[in-house]
């Protein structure tokens, strides 16, 4: 396989350009990812459909990965509670190294092609599931170890990778290749890599809730009301769905708990 994730910058010199260079050529290349994503669609859509199909069935969304591609993964596990108002253990991000390893990188945790495996078994994965590997490079041994476990385990898997003809995608049943092409910092995958991955976990997540019946319209009818901004959202949003005044909207809203029941009573 041609790893373009780790070819050399299209630029050179870096430390003799003025910072607006910088940003302008940084801005040029990011340019590029939503191009590559687009090319993905196909692959992302027959993804997203079989999570979908797995979920409504009773079964759970797991990210597995390592480095910044492990931490996309929490972070877009961690926004689906609060967003879409599901259980926090409905889509599950787990990184190399645990959990320490979201603020601080652990030293060769992506190496263990076991420990994957090892880690998903603490949630009592079964095949009602889906296991989504995410690797810049397609390499992780992490990750592939992960996923030929689940295949093993008659669990559906798929991969969000950035080079085409990966380990990664060859032992995924649904891969992902959004291939962006060399980094701005060469090798630095956090890059482009990273915010080609971040751009797909978001269609997934999004359109799988969506299908589940999280979205309203456009409206997050089911969030989670962790601080004032939300909780003054959903007052919004009630009075946009129904015509009632903002007092009627909070005192809906405070009887209920939430803004879909809130609509509810309220239609």
């Amino acid at each position: 396989m041609e790893i373009t994730t780790e070819k050399d910058s299209n630029y050179n010199n870096l430390e003799k350009m003025t910072m607006k260079e910088l940003m302008e050529n940084i801005n040029k290349e990011d340019k590029t990812v939503p191009n590559a994503v687009e090319l993905a669609i196909p692959q992302i859509e027959k993804l997203a459909t079989v999570i979908t199909e797995k979920m409504l069935n009773g079964g759970r969304l797991f990210y597995i990965g390592a480095g910044t591609s492990g931490r996309l993964g929490v972070l877009d596990a961690s926004e689906c509670p609060p967003t879409f108002g599901v259980p926090f253990d409905l889509v599950i991000g787990i990184i190399a190294g645990g959990d320490v390893a979201i603020r601080k990188a652990v030293e060769f945790a992506e190496d263990n092609i076991e420990q994957a495996w090892i880690d998903l078994q603490q949630y009592d994965i079964n095949d009602q599931d889906v296991v989504v590997g995410i690797a810049a490079s397609g390499t992780t041994p992490y990750v592939i170890g992960g996923l030929e476990k689940a295949n093993e385990a008659g669990i559906i898997t798929g991969c969000i990778v950035c080079n085409s003809g990966s380990p990664v995608a060859a032992v995924a049943q649904y891969p992902v290749e959004v291939v962006v092409g060399p980094e701005f910092v060469s090798g630095s995958t956090r890059m482009k890599s990273g915010t080609a991955q971040k751009l797909v976990l978001n269609m997934i997540s999004t359109s799988v809730m969506i299908k589940l019946g999280r979205v309203k319209g456009n409206k997050m009818v089911d969030m989670q009301f962790t601080n004032q901004k939300l909780y003054n959202r959903g007052v919004l949003i009630i009075m946009k769905e129904t015509g009632v005044d903002k007092q009627t909207a909070s005192e809906l809203l405070e009887r209920y708990g939430s803004v879909r029941q809130a609509v509810e009573a309220a239609s």
